[in-house]
């Protein structure tokens, strides 16, 4: 996931964005990480039919959903307490949509044992992602707690105030559950593979995978840790600076521009390459 799951179109001859942007919606995706002994993270394939950024590599993600919200929640998570009410829906999203896209739930049970995958839990992923039953009464139905205490803000995106659909979306990292396997839901995903962060760049720059440009900021982001704990420990100590890629023209042709001091370095995105 990235900026949304909607299709963001650009009039390239209109240089100003609207009178009244569009509102930001909340959106969560996770980076889902490994060391095999190198440093990888969960990618999914967008299916082809799917309007925003089809058949990209994508991270697990999507809008945030009323059940996100449910107050009953409280019950069922771990770290509830270390998080501001208005952030657990966030974090409660990232988990549910890991879960309907790959197959993967980072919960614990009262132990605090990890959770391993059950087939009857599996079943349930296709009825949650089309909002027939509900994510929370699978976890209480599972007698587990989502992990939330697992997962560290890694980074923050706004969607360009000239797209007519926006989104705010929050970028999490965790390592991924030993026992777990990912596995594509055929539905929203028709491929999910781990991948090293450079080596998933390398592929977009040889034109064989489909990345855009949010995530491959990210990539490259996480591409400077060598490991899943430093990957983590550094979205920890780094200080978030939210991402509002701003327009600016640069030897006539528009460029997508992101803050200096929100730790992707000088970007400057030609906006043809970026959408």
């Amino acid at each position: 996931m990235t900026l949304g799951k909607a299709r963001h179109h650009v009039r390239m001859s209109d240089p100003s964005p609207p009178l009244s942007p569009a509102p930001a919606l909340p959106a969560a995706t996770i980076l889902l990480v490994r060391d095999r002994p190198a440093l990888e993270v969960l990618m999914v394939k967008r299916h082809h039919q799917i309007d925003f950024a089809s058949g990209a590599l994508v991270f697990p993600g999507g809008k945030i959903e009323p059940g996100d919200a449910d107050p009953a929640w409280a019950e069922h998570c771990r770290g509830w307490d270390a998080h501001p009410a208005d952030e657990r829906p966030i974090r409660i999203a990232a988990l549910r949509e890991a879960f309907e896209e790959s197959g993967v739930l980072l919960a614990r049970d009262a132990d605090g044992v990890p959770w391993r995958a059950i087939e009857a839990a599996a079943a349930s992923r296709e009825r949650i992602a089309k909002g027939e039953i509900p994510f929370l009464g699978l976890v209480q139905s599972l007698d587990v707690q989502l992990d939330l205490e697992a997962m560290a803000l890694f980074a923050r995106w706004i969607t360009p105030v000239m797209m007519p659909k926006r989104f705010d979306t929050w970028f999490f990292i965790a390592t991924a559950p030993e026992d777990q396997l990912a596995v594509c839901d055929g539905y929203e995903t028709v491929d999910a593979e781990w991948i090293e962060p450079v080596a998933a760049m390398d592929l977009a720059d040889r034109g064989e995978r489909k990345i855009i440009f949010p995530t491959r900021m990210n990539l490259q982001l996480l591409a400077e840790s060598s490991s899943s704990e430093a990957a983590i420990a550094a979205a920890r100590g780094r200080r978030t600076v939210t991402v509002l890629p701003k327009i600016e023209v640069r030897d006539g042709e528009r460029h997508l521009v992101l803050p200096p001091d929100a730790g992707y370095g000088v970007i400057a995105e030609p906006l043809s390459n970026a959408m």
